[in-house]
């Protein structure tokens, strides 16, 4: 985001004569914003899941009483930094940041193994109780995953070719649309609630999608297709405009209305927590929930106390974190007794764990298959030698991680750390399976107590195989054993048939080692 930060300097004092020009014309609330009054957590889906209801109803408790403090991190690394504030202040934000949108040139198939990346992420963090956000970057529909056709120059009557049915360019949105859903389908799936902030700071002209008279279109677009075909009951719609400054309109310019946003954000940087942007938003939401969408420096406690307490949560912006605050700032903030962390949070929120599932019944019996609990164990240690006490147990749902040059929990190291992964995989086919793996560094892999690849070895980025005959339907014990050494680390483990195509060994075909 810093980079786009020094692009609205540059274009600072042009886009302050053009809002001093229209400044009479814009002043105040659009006769066309519908504002109704709420003060009540139902979420804006029709028939959103309890999970969204809960989470929206405990932003109604807390305003006025703290706030909640958030972490943002990035695609390529999607809990760096969040692990870096746990070892700075002893304390794991409770709201975690995640990205969706590709910006570094990233193939599609890398931007989808990216974005399975944050969804396996998001729903650790969702079992350890903490809360979920998505921002969206959405590249220009139709172009490359480039951050300069996020931030792309779009006229009006382009732009409009995107919200206009039937036409090329709408087809390609929709496109673009319906693959960031495979995600949030994913997280739906796994009951995770989800903080919802496409198209932010939409009010300025930096993206593509800013400072458009009909901008509402596109939010209507993505929230119909979303909610009406893709069936996304776990999304709270989180409408995130910059503050307005002399960059940006003000924020009623571009609302989609009180029945498409369930809480209103600001973005906020260079440390300008003026007043009225607080009040003029606290008006506009007319009892909803707001909150700081992004901020650089760190709001001040104080401050957030003595007039502007109806701030839910703040989410400071990836590694803006450490450039614009210091340690002991950071410190104070996140152990004040106004700001709620991870360990704070209304226990309401956190899953509740379910009990160990019955085996299925034999299908003879006739009876009703019983769900099994899905993914594998995931034993962490501080060391390359899978020895002593874990540091770290958690239920992963599949394996398909890339922590790059980062760690995969605050408990760990970032280097000279060793995973062991246990539990079930069933079949879908009477046939030979050949497993992969791709490891960087050491990596073993048994399934039915048979070794299938065996490679404890330092190496970067290669793929593994062996070869194993399965039957369908019938529980066999894996386990996989990873190790990493220095620098980037990755790991991920795949299979295919004749008659199942190379993937990732889905959540689906994987069950917790109490499954008999």
């Amino acid at each position: 985001m810093k980079a786009y930060r020094t692009y609205r300097l540059l274009g600072a004092f042009l886009s302050l004569v053009l809002f001093l020009t229209a400044l009479p014309l814009t002043v105040g609330i659009s006769p066309s914003v519908v504002i109704a009054a709420s003060n009540s957590g139902t979420p804006v889906t029709p028939d959103a899941s309890p999970e969204a209801v809960k989470l929206l109803n405990y932003f109604y408790s807390i305003s006025g009483k703290g706030i909640i403090a958030g972490q943002h991190d990035y695609l390529e690394s999607p809990d760096e930094i969040n692990n870096m504030l746990k070892g700075t202040s002893g304390q794991y934000a409770a709201l975690h940041g995640y990205e969706l949108g590709a910006i570094s040139g990233q193939s599609e198939g890398t931007m989808a193994w990216q974005r399975q990346n944050v969804v396996n992420s998001a729903i650790n963090w969702n079992k350890a109780g903490g809360i979920v956000a998505m921002t969206f970057h959405a590249n220009l529909p139709g172009t490359s995953y480039d951050w300069d056709n996020v931030k792309k120059t779009l006229s009006q009557s382009e732009f409009d070719s995107y919200v206009t049915p039937g036409t090329k360019q709408y087809n390609s949105l929709i496109a673009e649309l319906d693959k960031v859903a495979v995600s949030l389908k994913s997280l739906r799936d796994a009951n995770v609630p989800v903080l919802w902030r496409p198209y932010h700071e939409m009010n300025g002209n930096w993206f593509w999608w800013g400072k458009k008279n009909n901008f509402s279109k596109l939010w209507n677009i993505m929230y119909d297709r979303f909610v009406n075909v893709h069936k996304l009951n776990n999304l709270l719609w989180v409408w995130s405009p910059n503050a307005p400054n002399v960059w940006s309109d003000p924020y009623a310019l571009t609302y989609p209305g009180a029945d498409k946003v369930d809480i209103l954000a600001a973005d906020i940087y260079e440390n300008d927590y003026q007043q009225k942007y607080y009040d003029s938003l606290l008006s506009l939401a007319a009892g909803k929930p707001i909150a700081i969408g992004e901020n650089g420096e760190m709001p001040n406690l104080e401050n957030l106390q003595q007039s502007q307490s109806k701030w839910t949560y703040m989410m400071s912006w990836g590694k803006m974190l450490y450039e614009n605050n210091s340690a002991d700032a950071i410190k104070t903030f996140m152990n004040s007794n106004y700001t709620l962390t991870r360990d704070k949070l209304n226990t309401d929120l956190t899953p509740t764990p379910s009990a160990a599932p019955a085996p299925a019944p034999p299908e003879e019996d006739g009876g009703a298959a019983i769900p099994l609990a899905k993914g594998l164990a995931g034993e962490y240690y501080n060391n390359m030698q899978l020895s002593g006490a874990a540091a770290l147990t958690r239920n992963d749902a599949i394996i398909d991680f890339n922590w790059r040059q980062g760690s995969p929990d605050a408990a760990l190291g970032i280097d000279r750390f060793s995973i062991r992964w246990s539990g079930k995989i069933k079949p879908l086919y009477d046939e030979q399976y050949t497993f992969y793996t791709t490891s960087d560094d050491g990596i073993r892999v048994w399934v039915n107590g048979e070794s299938v690849i065996d490679s404890w070895t330092k190496q970067s980025g290669t793929e593994r195989k062996g070869n194993i005959t399965l039957k369908a339907g019938q529980l066999y014990d894996i386990k996989v054993e990873y190790y990493e050494n220095e620098g980037d680390a990755r790991v991920r483990l795949m299979w295919e048939s004749a008659s199942q195509a190379k993937e990732t060994v889905p959540a689906s075909s994987l069950f917790l080692p109490d499954v008999s």
